[in-house]
């Protein structure tokens, strides 16, 4: 096969690729938000299903979210009136990590989706040198651990008011999906705006202006949810694998992986979403993946 047409086959197998995570992540979108009338009146849903945790940021504020973001919910139980230790938050938390994984991120996750989408705008892109963007991955752990556990802990127990700290000043999501739509059906909203609404504004502007640049920076460098999940990278039903006698070190993957992993030396890493970007663009098909649980583990 000639250089050139086994290029176009690996363009029309990745665009194929990239349409079906695009269909997936769409179709999980309007089913986490498809309460469709709280869009139009401006109202929360507070339907039964709410109080069922989905497995991605789908913040509770939102008009069209039908269940509650674990997130918040974890938040919620820990900096409660009466903290307690999340059993059911944890335990589903820890089901989905170890059934999904960081598939959850690349193909469930709608802030994923928005981030996706915002790279696309044809700009000039922008490259984090690895000496900052690899420390720089860590901050998501901070994030978890002081933002959403101990900071709301703490501030109940200090001050006997519950502080989401994560959800009240750094969630991006709460702030397109809720805040955003509720002021555009409800005017009245508008003139209730302080430095805290402002805050939250700007943080999201930083967010979708480096989402524009940079491939999906929330998730890289902030999301406490990926944070979590990247603790199953080893243990998850889903992986991806790597035929080293497959491959001929082109580099085709590590150029599409989204997440600026180095696939052909740590495929299946914390950071990798299982998005199958790279096995899209793979010309020899040395990299697979699946739920194949007992499938032989090729050398990575």
């Amino acid at each position: 096969m000639s250089g050139m047409h086994r290029n176009r086959v690996t363009k029309y197998f990745h665009k194929k690729q990239i349409s079906f995570q695009r269909i997936v992540q769409t179709v999980s979108a309007v089913l986490l938000n498809g309460y469709v009338i709280g869009f139009q009146k401006g109202k929360i849903f507070t339907g039964s299903t709410k109080a069922i945790c989905v497995p991605v940021l789908n913040c509770y504020s939102c008009p069209g979210a039908l269940g509650a973001c674990p997130i918040g919910s974890l938040q919620t139980a820990v900096g409660g009136m009466k903290p307690h230790f999340p059993f059911y938050v944890l335990g589903l938390l820890m089901l989905f990590g170890i059934v999904l994984g960081r598939i959850v991120c690349g193909f469930l996750c709608p802030f994923g989706l928005v981030q996706d989408l915002l790279y696309r705008i044809p700009v000039r892109k922008f490259t984090i040198p690895k000496k900052i963007d690899q420390p720089a991955r860590y901050l998501k752990y901070i994030v978890l651990l002081a933002l959403v556990i101990l900071l709301p802990f703490f501030s109940i127990t200090q001050t006997g008011m519950v502080s989401p700290y994560f959800c009240k000043y750094l969630c991006p999501v709460g702030t397109l999906g809720g805040s955003v739509p509720l002021m555009i059906a409800d005017p009245v909203l508008q003139t209730l705006t302080g430095l805290l609404t402002y805050w939250k504004f700007l943080v999201l502007a930083i967010i979708i202006i480096a989402s524009i640049l940079i491939s999906r920076p929330f998730c890289r460098y902030l999301c406490p949810l990926g944070a979590f999940y990247s603790f199953f990278y080893k243990y998850s039903f889903f992986q991806m694998y790597l035929d080293k006698g497959k491959c001929i070190d082109c580099k085709n993957c590590e150029r599409s992986c989204p997440m600026g992993v180095g696939v052909t030396k740590n495929l299946n890493c914390p950071e990798c979403i299982r998005c199958g970007a790279c096995k899209s663009v793979c010309p020899t098909g040395a990299i697979s993946s699946g739920f194949e649980i007992q499938k032989e583990r090729m050398p990575n």
